[in-house]
């Protein structure tokens, strides 16, 4: 298709490129994988309706549910049509799936002011899209602090890429999510980091591991090969309008102190398509190379999960461990990736690993990271029988409570039921991830630390008034919930999303 170099919004052409008429996706539990079930895709990702006078068709399958069949049925397809399932309606339900609030591009363009004339500004997007026209722009880069003291690199996309590039996830995720392993769970429909961590949990409970290797990709958004992606993604996508896309993202740049800067590599972390494009990149580089290692060398047990560019991998042998190690190193090299020489690591982990340090004289089992908890090898105090225990990552709740006390410094003249609502939202939102079984103790001492630094900020709003202690007891029940237990135990949970049928490997 002739690519035209016009900026200005066009005419929507009369004839759109999406002719059939289809209901709203029903969303299908999935068999049961070789390492996990799938769990059920949430989202409207599969509403495709035609426009114009004709109305859904509610009892016939939607677009996205007959390319998710179709993917499914042949694993070799490649897809040599896709484009016309990014319409109108797509985008539009794009848009308003967006954060309302989220920072501006480099175009400066907000949501609000997109809404102003939502109707127009879609169609014109839609008719540049598909006739070749639509230009990606560069990302706007910030960096946020780190935990461990460093920074990490965002774009930011302009409002009309974000659309385009949700738009079309939805489109390369009901191809992918067919193809993609059980143990991937990293940014997927229905999946999210307490999946992961309670399938790693399991793992080390049902299988023989005695060897975790916590092995994390240096810079790996940045490190992404433009021409190795391009081949992956053609693997199954034939259409050479949405292959063009990927690289126009992939290759527009960021803009730093004004300056656009061209890239060679990397997807920008923060921009709506990066997700699935890394899972992609990981799926053919790792996921797919580590299950056939798995089948082939190893005799002993051997349990995989992968966040992201975050992996864990149980071990029943030492030697195999070292053995996967230094192949994966050798894989990851091939295509321009290197595993983080400070990060990744070995550790002896699991039911006998405090029995097995004990004899040699090695002290206390070691821990490792993942996804924001610490494990360790313990003991239930009733049985004496081996768990898994998970606590906060020490060094980030440090770092949110800083971030918690910065905030209440700049804004201690703010009303005090401003801070007080505030204030239960961060509680909230931490005890929603971290009040998981066992970890109870530093989710109180945060909730505790958060308390102490808002009294501390609201004595100082005035020199003259000291503020009672009866009074803070107060506004703490009035505004600071209490914090218990918000997750099961990962074997029930577990259980309940694969309905005992799918056995961890």
């Amino acid at each position: 298709m002739h690519e035209s170099g016009k900026s200005d919004r066009p005419v929507v052409p009369a004839k759109r490129a999406n002719k059939g008429t289809v209901g709203v996706e029903q969303t299908q539990a999935e068999p049961a994988e070789r390492v996990e079930e799938r769990g059920l895709t949430k989202g409207k990702t599969g509403q495709q309706n035609a426009s114009g006078t004709q109305g859904p068709v509610h009892d016939a399958p939607s677009a996205l549910t007959r390319l998710r069949e179709a993917a499914k049925r042949d694993k070799e397809a490649k897809f040599t049509a896709l484009l016309h399932h990014v319409t109108i309606e797509r985008l539009t339900a794009s848009f308003h799936a967006l954060k309302r609030g989220a920072a501006s591009g480099v175009d400066g363009v907000t949501w609000a002011m997109y809404r102003e004339d939502l109707e127009a500004n879609v169609q014109g997007l839609h008719a540049r899209v598909h006739r070749g026209a639509y230009r990606a722009k560069p990302s706007r880069r910030i960096t946020i602090p780190k935990a461990d003291g460093g920074e990490r690199p965002l774009g930011i996309a302009s409002l009309e890429d974000k659309i385009v590039q949700r738009a079309m996830a939805d489109v390369l995720n009901a191809i992918y999510e067919v193809d993609f392993i059980g143990f991937s769970y990293g940014f997927r429909p229905g999946r999210g980091p307490h999946h992961a961590l309670d399938a790693l949990s399991v793992g080390i409970h049902k299988k023989k591991v005695g060897w975790v290797l916590d092995a994390d990709i240096r810079g790996f958004f940045d490190a992404i090969d433009h021409e190795w992606m391009r081949k992956f993604v053609e693997h199954r996508i034939g259409d050479p309008r949405v292959v063009r896309l990927i690289q126009k993202w992939l290759k527009a740049g960021v803009l730093e102190n004004g300056k656009k800067v061209p890239v060679d590599a990397g997807s920008p972390q923060g921009a709506t398509i990066s997700p699935l494009l890394a899972n992609i990149y990981l799926h053919y580089i790792f996921d797919l190379w580590s299950e056939q290692w798995r089948q082939k060398q190893v005799r002993g047990d051997m349990i995989i999960v992968r966040y992201a560019d975050d992996i864990v991998i149980g071990f029943q042998h030492e030697q195999e461990a070292r053995r996967f190690w230094a192949a994966m190193a050798k894989r990851l090299q091939n295509f321009g990736l290197e595993l983080h020489p400070e990060k990744t690591r070995l550790v002896e982990f699991g039911r006998h690993a405090r029995q097995n340090r004990d004899k040699r004289g090695d002290g206390k089992p070691e821990t490792f990271d993942f996804l924001g908890f610490t494990h360790r090898c313990g003991e239930s105090k009733k049985t004496g029988w081996f768990r898994v225990e998970r606590q906060t990552i020490k060094q980030r709740m440090r770092a949110t409570l800083k971030r918690v006390a910065g905030v209440l410094r700049r804004n201690r003249n703010a009303p005090i039921a401003e801070q007080g609502k505030w204030l239960g939202q961060v509680i909230r939102g931490y005890c929603a991830y971290y009040a998981v079984p066992l970890n109870m103790r530093l989710v109180n001492v945060f909730r505790n630390q958060v308390i102490r630094s808002w009294i501390k900020w609201l004595r100082r709003r005035s020199q003259k008034h000291a503020l009672p202690w009866q009074r803070m007891q107060r506004l703490v029940r009035l505004f600071i919930p209490s914090v218990r237990v918000m997750h099961p135990w990962p074997s029930q949970r577990f259980g309940v999303r694969t309905l005992g049928r799918s056995p961890v490997r």
